[in-house]
């Protein structure tokens, strides 16, 4: 019979792969941006393992749905704040309708996001700000109203808080034609490994999911498919990828969904930096054949 291992007691293992199953049942996780793709995974992933969820995005309808599906398949009660993160008063109204509910945040998915294509040249102002104040106001915002919050419940519910910022294989590196998007990605990735640092040793589980084209309404939103390089990911390898990192002892800094996406980063990251802008310019060029 193999002896349970603690953190204390790892012997020659790698705390990094040593599994210690992330458990969120009977707290509350907030997911943003779910209404869609990645959002609606992470609202089912979490439901499934035992999380009641605060389910926030634009589009009423969708959550009300989700809503349904997630109380029919997993029991799961769901409180839905329908509220668009680039107005500036967003974050602060859903901390204080939170707050008079009694709902206390046990995980915080920062799932919301967008990107735009094209030269900066010739992007509209308003919605590269717009892209800013979601992929980076909106998320900064909420990771700090709400980690005092995720530090109680790692307390009181051991392997049961998360905090998990949604980035991409696009904060390794420039982005030609996504300038704004790479460049707020890779904010997230930063911000939340030092995130990482300073609660390490508080029980939380604290990493940025970095996965490449996704199979969601994404591109749609970004308006042109030029944008995407490589195979398309699904949703459920990206909780696969996920989870996988919230199970063990130690969660990783970031996670990244897909071999070829892996090897990518760890270029990007060694490469010569104008020899990487430059191969990533030529991957999102307009009409490219591969």
């Amino acid at each position: 019979m193999k002896p349970t291992l603690s953190p204390g007691s790892l012997g020659d293992y790698p705390q990094s792969m040593v599994r210690a199953h992330f458990n969120p049942m009977g707290t509350t996780a907030l997911v943003t941006g779910a209404s869609s793709g990645l959002g609606v995974g992470y609202a089912h992933a979490l439901a499934e393992r035992g999380a009641d969820l605060v389910l926030v995005a634009r589009r009423q309808d969708r959550l009300e749905a989700l809503a349904v599906d997630l109380a029919e398949k997993y029991g799961a009660t769901s409180t839905v704040i329908p509220l668009d993160l680039s107005l500036p008063d967003a974050v602060p109204q859903l901390v204080e309708d939170l707050r008079t509910r009694a709902i206390s945040v046990g995980s915080l998915i920062n799932c919301a996001g967008f990107g735009t294509y094209g030269n900066f040249v010739d992007a509209d102002a308003q919605r590269e700000m717009e892209q800013v104040a979601v992929n980076v106001g909106a998320l900064t915002a909420l990771t700090h109203a709400f980690l005092p919050d995720l530090l109680k419940t790692a307390i009181s519910h051991p392997h049961g808080a998360a905090l998990v910022n949604v980035a991409s294989t696009a904060a390794f590196q420039p982005v030609p034609r996504m300038a704004v998007y790479g460049a707020t990605k890779a904010y997230v990735l930063s911000f939340t490994q030092a995130i990482w640092y300073e609660t390490r040793r508080t029980g939380l589980k604290v990493t940025t999911v970095c996965p490449g084209p996704v199979d969601t309404e994404f591109f749609d939103v970004a308006l042109n498919h030029d944008a995407a390089f490589g195979r398309f990911l699904s949703v459920d390898e990206v909780m696969a990828t996920t989870f996988d990192a919230l199970d063990r002892v130690t969660t990783p800094l970031h996670s990244i969904s897909g071999t070829q996406n892996a090897v990518l980063a760890r270029f990007a990251t060694l490469a010569p930096r104008r020899a990487v802008v430059t191969v990533t310019g030529r991957m999102s060029a307009p009409g490219r054949t591969g």
